[in-house]
């Protein structure tokens, strides 16, 4: 019998995730039945909609959901040979049998059988990966982008945003991100982003987003909801899209939050908002990587990661995510 690791959810976040919350558990795992598999994780992905959605689909006691690099270890399913890697939706957990259904999330799928040797594993959860997909997907089926056109991108220093900024480049697009440091910022000039800001340190939010786009917004790629959605829409062009993927500045509230009602400038100037997820369009999901890992070799995508070692740390590197601090995609290394 095989035994697991595992993060569970001692008690429901109030606020700010606190390490208390969170408590490692040993388990005993059933053998491996037909259309099943025994995976080893080798990456986790640290994601905010992990606390997004928590309090939506979790219990206490539950593990911690998420998305994983793993190795098959044993297989009854041919789709999955054993020594395969996978990416799997099976959360904070060494060890997992699974038949690699989502209930959330994307199903289990093989990472490429052709992936490139001089691209990290770790990327298959990160900018070759969820995160990866999420960008292309609010791009290209949401907003569906079109050349010379103005793109906004709030959180634009995290692992979707970054990704949605190189996107828009290759796409012919222009593209203006905010991030909340100046490490940040400098890191989006880098990328090739043509205008960055820090929002913290702006005095107006408005005059911002004036000042690096004069004509208006065609596309906005949405992340952190309260004030700056608001100001975002003010400054929408007529006929203009928004692509709703996240809203950070929400997911720690402990009282809801209001905003202004927006249906006079959604009405006359014709905008489209709407909220996606990457798992839509699963069909698309292989081709899609592929067009990314070519990107990627080409020079056109680049990507950081925070790494953390060590299964342990876990809760901890997820805290620090969520406080935004760190520059680059959270993973821990198994």
């Amino acid at each position: 019998m095989v035994k697991a690791k595992v993060w569970v959810l001692r008690k429901h976040f109030d606020g700010f995730p606190k390490e208390s919350d969170f408590e490692m558990k040993e388990e005993t795992l059933p053998e491996v039945k037909d259309g099943e598999v025994l995976l080893e994780a080798i990456f986790l992905s640290l994601d905010p909609y992990i606390r997004a959605m928590s309090q939506l689909i979790m219990k206490e006691g539950d593990v911690l959901f998420g998305g994983q690099v793993a190795k098959v270890l044993q297989s009854k399913n041919p789709a999955f040979p054993v020594g395969c890697y996978v990416t799997a939706p099976c959360g904070w957990r060494t060890h997992t049998v699974t038949d690699g259904k989502a209930k959330f999330s994307q199903d289990m799928a093989q990472v490429l059988p052709d992936w490139p040797k001089e691209i990290p594993l770790s990327l298959a959860v990160s900018a070759l990966g969820m995160p990866g997909l999420t960008a292309l997907y609010g791009l290209e089926e949401v907003m569906q982008v079109k050349p010379g056109e103005i793109v906004l991108v709030s959180a634009a220093a995290g692992a979707v945003g970054t990704m949605v900024g190189q996107i828009c480049k290759i796409k012919g697009c222009k593209v203006v991100g905010s991030a909340g440091s100046d490490d940040k910022v400098a890191y989006l000039k880098e990328l090739g982003f043509d205008h960055a800001f820090n929002y913290k340190t702006i005095p107006s939010l408005d005059e911002a987003l004036k000042k690096a786009s004069p004509e208006g917004y065609d596309c906005y790629f949405e992340n952190v909801g309260g004030p700056f959605f608001t100001a975002a829409l003010n400054q929408m062009r007529p006929g203009g899209r928004i692509a709703v993927c996240g809203a950070i500045s929400l997911y720690n509230a402990t009282t809801p939050q209001t905003c202004p009602y927006p249906h006079m400038t959604i009405i006359t100037r014709c905008l489209r908002i709407e909220g996606f997820q990457a798992n839509q369009w699963p069909d698309k999901d292989e081709a899609s990587i592929r067009r990314l890992v070519t990107w990627m070799k080409e020079g056109k995508l680049k990507a950081k990661e925070k790494i953390t070692e060590g299964f342990e740390h876990t809760p901890g590197a997820f805290i620090r995510m969520l406080k935004g601090t760190d520059l680059g995609k959270a993973v821990v290394k198994v």
